[in-house]
């Protein structure tokens, strides 16, 4: 019979997979990864800032990561830095901060390496509820802003013509992976979280053919992770987090066999065509 503990872990972490994979699935069609995880190493400043102002660490998480979104958009808008480059500064610059941050607080007693990597035997009964009552927030966001969302990710001023708003759309989006990244720190950890946001969509996407299906199947291949991944850290003794990202790339390359291959060809025998 399995522990509480390790089951609190499973819910947790199967209710990460169903937040992560939609989202993930605007995160590769969009090409952000470096975006999430600039977003992830945020986080980790918010965990310093909230320990050092004593303020619930979740809300700082949220804080710190929504505010470094915002920047970024302000800043692409009025600087002449490439992009990619002003991800690499706030990213690194955020990392950095927090670990000096951290380093001063001698007073406070907490573990680095489950910031970093997560530690999802620890959740509590209050961890579940912000998840899965955050994580319905954040879907229903989603669901909401799909449509506008999906023809802003197709052209710009293709959703504009529709009368769209798709600088809107986008802040939205991501405040909701602000949000997403809030809630599974404690999950997955700093550095982790940007591979179960990316991982089983890039998986999905060689079963799906149409961005719904891509979406659910994102959310599918995310559980099958954190299942395996849990269950092989318990029968092995290694650490949750890594396990679970690592189950998920183990998929991610099963994806691209041609088993994955018969087995899409099977799902869509019928030829129903989807939107591209």
């Amino acid at each position: 019979m399995l522990d509480d503990f390790f089951v609190r872990a499973l819910l947790a972490g199967i209710g990460v997979a169903v937040i992560a994979g939609p989202l993930g699935c605007f995160i590769i069609w969009r090409r952000m990864a470096y975006f999430g995880d600039t977003l992830s190493h945020a986080a980790l400043l918010g965990v310093a800032l909230g320990l050092l102002l004593e303020i619930n660490i979740t809300l700082a998480i949220f804080t710190v990561a929504t505010t470094a979104s915002l920047a970024l958009t302000v800043w692409q808008r009025k600087s002449t830095v490439p992009q990619d480059a002003l991800l690499g500064i706030l990213s690194h610059s955020a990392l950095a901060i927090a670990l000096v941050i951290l380093a001063f607080m001698t007073w406070i007693r907490f573990d680095i390496t489950a910031l970093l990597f997560g530690d999802v035997l620890s959740v509590t009964k209050l961890d579940l509820a912000i998840i899965y009552g955050g994580g319905a927030l954040i879907l229903f966001g989603l669901v909401y802003i799909w449509n506008r969302l999906f023809a802003a990710t197709v052209s710009y001023d293709l959703s504009v013509s529709e009368g769209g708003d798709p600088d809107k759309v986008n802040l939205i989006f991501t405040i909701l992976v602000a949000s997403t990244i809030a809630i599974s720190l404690k999950i997955i950890g700093a550095l982790l979280i940007t591979a179960m946001l990316i991982i089983p969509a890039a998986a999905a996407r060689r079963l799906a053919r149409g961005p719904e299906t891509m979406a659910l199947s994102a959310a599918a291949v995310g559980i099958i992770a954190v299942v395996a991944g849990l269950f092989s850290s318990l029968q092995w003794d290694t650490p949750s987090g890594p396990s679970i990202v690592v189950a998920a790339t183990l998929l991610f390359f099963l994806s691209l066999t041609p088993i994955a291959a018969r087995f899409k060809t099977f799902l869509f025998r019928n030829n129903i065509e989807e939107r591209p």
